[in-house]
């Protein structure tokens, strides 16, 4: 039995939970969360014998094989650490950390203690995304010129729609939309095309003065709450992420591929996926996930997709192997740069040079 604890309720009851009553063998046996009454909510309908509000005391008392943590990412880095010392594997949501150094430590960290990492960039899971990295490799697009994703929503918008001390909306705890979305987007891409030579982008705040909904009370939001870039691959090719959550509509997540001989389009709102062969009609090519009906799985592409994750996590483990799928605290780490980069050209309003192929 592979004794799971999880850090963090709020992703544990929506995703981490649902996926693990599907996975034989690995058994969550204890929850950690800020709140004990959010602690016992997500752990009750599971029968969860050890619940905290305190997750170091979790640490102590509990001995576990395998750690998620679904937390700020301001607390990654000290989980982590926490974690493998205590001989834990470690599956990490994103972003992966901080800053670069953070992840550069997380991963020296797993590394000395021998334990399993993983970053939970679910999107390598999903088959439609793995469809694409498949065409891509096959060379079926040809040569990739171009690739567009958006990602607009209308959550941050209203100056009332984040409460007061909500850590999304705070800088200084990891929040924002480019650690939020643009992770995983630049994960995507590293997977579909290799590792980027440079980058250009702005993370921005657009809408700073907020109102607590409850109280009416002002505040000030720190973290981005629109962010683009635009990545150049070694081959010329130009990867453009625009994520904004202050629209006045949801616009859902479009992403488009152009190659020299095809075309992918690809919606999250419907998860249908279009391929054109050179200048031909669009015609459908979705695959769909398997686990999608699977009962008690919350629905959306980021709660099933995690499934396969954890499987191929706990696979590993049991098999005491490396991982063979999924993005490790490496990639993490690769990512972390990326995102970096991309604070630094919207201090220094420039491209910004990349050697991600020297961090392993």
């Amino acid at each position: 039995m592979i004794r799971t604890g999880i850090i963090g309720a709020s992703f544990a009851r929506d995703a981490y939970l649902p996926a693990l009553a599907h996975i034989d063998g690995a058994t969550p046996v204890a929850l950690a969360s800020g709140r004990m009454e959010s602690a016992r909510a997500a752990s009750e309908p599971h029968g969860i014998e050890h619940v905290y509000d305190d997750w170091r005391q979790m640490l102590d008392e509990v001995e576990l094989d395998l750690v998620c943590i679904a937390t700020p990412t301001v607390m990654h880095a000290p989980m982590v650490e926490a974690c493998v010392a205590r001989g834990a594997h470690v599956l990490c949501e994103k972003p992966t950390a901080m800053n670069a150094a953070e992840a550069r430590a997380m991963l020296e960290a797993a590394r000395a203690a021998g334990r399993l990492h993983m970053v939970d960039h679910e999107l390598r899971f999903n088959p439609n995304r793995a469809r694409i990295a498949e065409m891509i490799a096959q060379g079926d697009l040809g040569e990739i010129r171009h690739i567009n994703i958006t990602n607009i929503g209308a959550s941050w918008n209203d100056p009332a729609s984040r409460p007061r001390g909500d850590w999304w909306s705070d800088r200084a705890q990891g929040g924002g939309r480019l650690g939020a979305n643009g992770s995983h987007q630049v994960d995507m891409l590293r997977w579909w095309l290799g590792e980027p030579a440079s980058v250009i982008g702005q993370a921005l705040t657009m809408v700073p003065d907020r109102i607590d909904p409850k109280t009416g009370e002002g505040w000030t939001a720190t973290s981005d709450d629109l962010s683009h870039l635009t990545l150049q691959m070694p081959s010329g090719a130009l990867a453009q992420v625009f994520m904004s959550g202050v629209a006045a509509a949801n616009m859902g997540n479009e992403t488009q591929v152009f190659g020299s001989k095809g075309t992918i389009t690809l919606s999250n709102s419907d998860e249908r996926l279009y391929f054109a062969k050179g200048t031909g009609g669009f015609e459908e090519i979705t695959v769909t996930d398997p686990n999608a009906g699977l009962p008690g799985l919350n629905k959306g592409i980021w709660n099933v997709s995690v499934l396969e994750a954890l499987r191929e996590l706990t696979s590993a483990i049991a098999e005491g192997r490396p991982l063979a799928r999924g993005a490790t605290f490496v990639d993490g780490l690769r990512n972390q740069m990326v995102l970096d980069a991309v604070w630094t050209s919207t201090e220094e309003r420039r491209w910004i040079d990349l050697d991600l192929a020297s961090a392993t």
